[in-house]
């Protein structure tokens, strides 16, 4: 299995790391992508993290997930990248997953992607997830959505990731590893 994750300017840090460290704990494979023409991202916090890939690099056509972490202003950033109207339709034509966490589902949103789906994000930008059923539980599966509220949730995001990916038992069997409890 393969999961893209995608690196923004303003990215949050632990939106990013803590779904990527959950899904390589069970074998997944994640390729972090850089949007922004070279592999140096810098994070809402100034952290700089290279990313494995560019994205106009990358053949997308093997992958299962697409990743988009939050932070500002990194989901505006992921906003206006107009390249993923493409690659989201593929990914949806093909019944594969598309995940977001914190303000980043707004880019779901923002493409009318969310109608008549059930979706969370942070607090205050509800509004944006145009034509969605918002939902205030810390990680919402719906279809083939995936999304999440905010940073303080990564590794329970991450933990549905796997759960969406390779079952409940796996999922469950990682949180006991990593001394994390949720909601069984």
């Amino acid at each position: 299995m393969k999961a893209f994750l995608f690196l923004a300017t303003g990215f949050e840090e632990v939106e990013a790391l803590s779904p990527a460290d959950m899904l390589k704990r069970v074998g997944v494979e994640v390729v972090s992508v850089s949007i922004t023409g070279k592999k140096e991202v810098t994070s809402s916090h100034n952290v700089t993290i290279t990313a494995d890939a560019l994205f106009w690099e990358t053949d997308f056509s093997g992958g299962d997930l697409l990743i988009l972490p939050g932070g500002m202003p990194g989901s505006k950033n992921l906003a206006a990248f107009q390249p993923f109207d493409s690659l989201f339709a593929q990914y949806l034509a093909k019944g594969k997953y598309l995940a977001a966490i914190c303000a980043a589902p707004m880019v779901f949103g923002s493409k009318g992607l969310l109608d008549k789906h059930d979706a969370c994000c942070y607090p205050g930008f509800e509004s944006e997830l145009k034509g969605a059923n918002v939902k205030y539980d810390n990680v919402t599966v719906s279809g083939q959505f995936i999304t999440a509220r905010g940073a303080g949730v990564s590794v329970e995001f991450g933990l549905k990731l796997v759960e969406v990916l390779q079952g409940k038992a796996v999922a469950d069997k990682l949180a006991d590893q990593v001394i994390f409890t949720y909601k069984k």
